[in-house]
């Protein structure tokens, strides 16, 4: 059946006027006053425009700038692929991040980190395994992403200095990074000279807290030390190995070398699967990293010119 064209965009229109009613009553523009406040003030009145990205009046505490930046690593490794890098939806299908109701009404996690627990999963969503610590830290990255909207493009402010990330023991660093890090990488090798290919430390901490940078000791691409793969073996003993495209409770499929793919159907645990992925490491330190370890770690990394 066909719908007139009015017809659809009364729909729409309806639709919109929906949504905006579904707004928290906290997320509401505050009246109209004829003495504006500068944070309420228009262009007209010369006021600089509030925090709150697209819903007015919203007012937020102010972020972490540490737990913002981790924030930023953690939807980087976890967010990604469905949300994209500038949260506006990714190759997955994930919803645009800057028009979600539930992000833009948040206040310090509690519409996003539910989410993030799998309070969606029946929508589609599914739970994202990471600790509270760093679900509220995504959040906070998401929030501070959000109070850029209508900023962007203005001058920054005048005469604030660009708070520094070298802010690290470099000797602690070193030891931390000799007991964790290096069974893979080696200062001498697959590290050396990052600090001149990665000249600002700001870029450099979110390179190796997210797991690149460099290669494995030894040698080696870094794509290829990043590839996750598998082997399954079957009930007769026979062994494939290719590139993980795909696992679950019921099927796994491989990428093989001759350029093929190979599903196989799980029952239990037939077939056995051994999955390969050279970047557990870094993923198990995400959940134990501080920032002083992260601080010291990013101030030894720096002197690796």
């Amino acid at each position: 059946m066909r719908i007139p064209i009015t017809t659809a965009a009364s729909v729409t229109v309806l639709l919109g006027l929906m949504l905006t009613d579904a707004l928290p009553i906290s997320a509401q523009a505050p009246p109209a006053s004829s003495q504006g406040t500068p944070a309420q003030s228009g262009r007209g009145g010369g006021g600089r425009r509030g925090a709150g990205g697209f819903v007015p009046g919203q007012q937020r505490p102010p972020g972490d700038p540490a737990e913002i930046a981790r924030g930023k690593t953690l939807y980087g490794i976890s967010c990604t692929g469905c949300h994209g890098a500038d949260l506006r939806g990714g190759d997955l299908g994930g919803p645009n991040l800057l028009r979600s109701q539930t992000a833009l009404a948040d206040q310090e996690g509690e519409r996003i980190i539910p989410v993030i627990e799998g309070s969606r999963q029946a929508a589609g969503m599914p739970a994202i395994p990471m600790s509270a610590a760093d679900a509220k830290a995504v959040s906070a990255y998401v929030r501070s992403i959000l109070e850029t909207i209508g900023r962007q493009g203005t001058p920054p402010s005048v005469g604030q200095v660009a708070p520094s990330v070298l802010v690290g023991n470099a000797a602690a660093g070193q030891v931390y990074f000799a007991a964790k890090c290096a069974a893979c990488h080696s200062a001498t090798g697959d590290l050396q000279g990052i600090a001149t290919r990665i000249p600002d430390p700001k870029a450099l901490q979110n390179t190796w807290v997210a797991g690149g940078g460099g290669g494995r000791r030894g040698g080696g691409t870094a794509s290829a030390a990043r590839t996750v793969t598998a082997t399954v073996t079957g009930n007769s003993g026979e062994k494939v190995e290719g590139r993980l495209i795909r696992i679950d409770d019921f099927l796994v499929t491989l990428a093989l070398a001759d350029g093929t793919m190979r599903s196989f159907r799980r029952t239990g645990d037939l077939p056995k699967v051994e999955v390969h992925d050279p970047m557990k490491g870094h993923r198990d330190l995400l959940a134990v990293y501080t920032d002083k370890d992260m601080h010291d770690v990013t101030a030894f990394l720096v002197t690796l010119k």
